[in-house]
């Protein structure tokens, strides 16, 4: 089985022996829980597209160690197009689910951990990398979604994690086996978690030589004895359980974010891709983050297009649209949209191929794309609520407008247009409560702003890797300060 059918992943799912938690009670039947259910839609698109002719070319590749026809989700990429293919696919992922659809982290975590563990062995003489290679190909040949796993709990900010008061503060070693490891600690932030079959845990920080035993990477399946997720809350995310889907604002998707708890866990040998080779942990985390800004310039630009979109309708809706206060907020939010696309564009088409063979994309760029991401999303949701009006927010709930005694009232005096219905307004300015206040918020501006690390994390890499003298250089030697030798005709 190459490609899996949306409904085989959800068969994938019933299977799977879940210890999890939400609002303090353990939840049973996840799959079908209203709260839970509209995150795994949306995870099950990036199956269903792939079904789609139309969207083949984006949505498959062919897979580098088998030759086979995979999910792009799968994919080690072998090419600045397949790099640009990525972000392209992401950026249709975003339109088509309004949301964050949570595969994008075990793709970058691939791409990441496959380039870092070849140059290990070639350092060392471990066998770190054929072990990875046999875990791509499983993966690749059942189409598993998998979540990359890096942000640890991380206790007292600090400190480093040899320092911290509880060394299980950032996930570690504390057992070691002929046949294995096992490992306690705690993963937070973990986007689709309980969606995903697999887990690619990877360190938290590059790390120090007293540190070996928390640079270990692995990964798991999710249903592994001794792993407990607790379920994150969102804002309105309780409306998910009134049974209508007016007030959800995105009628079929939502994201997922899952404390997930390494309570003694075993990890066997065949799956461990890094066992205390400090040395590397530090190239292992810049690539992972590396990989996933680009994605922002791909799947927060989908989402951006349904928010624009959802701007222009309520215009439309309101009478509003032909204003040219009106036209020149929705062409900003289009200006800042596509700029954050255009960066993830030009740091794949910018890409170099590893000693592994797969692609890297320019780190320096990836990280100006994300830096962008921290801002302008926040922007665009600042110009929509604009163009909404209070009304997205005071608006009174879908009951009310069903309300036998004052529904007629309520529909009366939330009427725009006469030949708009109200339902019609009520629906887009929930989605865009949804997009910029609520749970789709959280996969948008929350993720946008924290999501491959925050700003400064990004200032600090684009700190190491800027040239400033050589743009020092340059102005000297236009000015005259330095000898300009390019100058050497009469």
């Amino acid at each position: 089985m190459a490609l899996k059918t949306p409904q085989e992943y959800l068969d994938d799912l019933r299977k799977m022996n879940i210890n999890l938690y939400m609002f303090g009670e353990k939840i049973e039947n996840y799959v079908d829980h209203p709260i839970i259910r509209p995150s795994i839609n949306a995870m099950a698109m990036t199956y269903k597209l792939a079904q789609d002719p139309e969207h083949e070319d984006l949505m498959t590749a062919t897979s580098s160690l088998t030759g086979e026809k995979i999910n792009r989700f799968c994919h080690l990429h072998q090419s600045p197009e397949d790099l640009i293919k990525k972000v392209k696919m992401l950026r249709l992922l975003g339109q088509k689910t309004g949301c964050c659809f949570q595969r994008c982290v075990g793709m970058d975590a691939f791409n990441a951990v496959y380039n870092t563990t070849y140059e290990i062995d070639q350092a060392n003489g471990t066998n770190y990398h054929q072990r990875f290679v046999d875990f791509m190909k499983y993966v690749q040949e059942n189409d598993l979604a998998v979540d990359g796993c890096m942000t640890d709990a991380r206790g007292d900010r600090s400190k480093r994690p040899g320092e911290q008061p509880d060394p299980d503060a950032y996930l570690r070693v504390v057992e070691r086996r002929e046949d294995g490891v096992v490992v306690r600690g705690c993963k937070l932030h973990q986007t689709g978690m309980i969606n995903s079959h697999e887990m690619l845990v990877m360190p938290n920080n590059t790390l120090k030589d007293d540190e070996k035993d928390w640079a270990i990477c692995f990964a798991i399946p999710v249903d592994t004895p001794g792993m407990i997720y607790v379920y994150g809350r969102q804002s309105c995310d309780t409306r998910k359980l009134e049974g209508g889907d007016v007030d959800t604002g995105n009628k079929y998707f939502g994201g997922q974010e899952v404390m997930t708890i390494f309570n003694n866990v075993f990890v066997p040998n065949e799956r461990i891709f890094m066992n205390g080779e400090v040395e590397f942990s530090g190239t292992l985390v810049e690539r992972f983050a590396g990989y996933h800004r680009q994605s922002y310039g791909g799947c927060k630009v989908g989402v951006g297009d349904t928010l624009i979109g959802a701007a222009k309708a309520i215009t439309d809706y309101q009478g509003v649209s032909k204003a040219s206060h009106v036209k020149d907020k929705l062409i900003e939010m289009c200006h800042l949209n596509e700029t954050l696309y255009s960066c993830g564009i030009a740091c794949s088409a910018e890409g170099r191929k590893t000693a592994a063979g797969n692609f890297l994309i320019d780190l320096l760029l990836a990280n100006i794309c994300k830096l962008n991401v921290t801002r302008f999303p926040y922007e665009i949701a600042r110009l929509a609520q604009d163009l909404a009006g209070g009304f997205f927010v005071t608006m009174p709930s879908e009951k009310d407008f069903a309300n036998p005694e004052i529904g007629s009232l309520v529909k009366k005096y939330s009427t725009s247009r006469s030949d708009v219905p109200v339902e019609h307004r009520q629906r887009m300015l929930r989605l865009i409560e949804n997009l910029t206040m609520g749970c789709a918020a959280v996969g948008y501006l929350t993720e946008s702003m924290h999501g491959a690390g925050s700003p400064q994390a990004q200032r600090i890499m684009i700190t190491r890797l800027v040239d400033l003298e050589h743009r020092k250089e340059l102005a000297e030697k236009l000015c005259g300060v330095k000898e300009n030798t390019d100058v050497d005709w009469k």
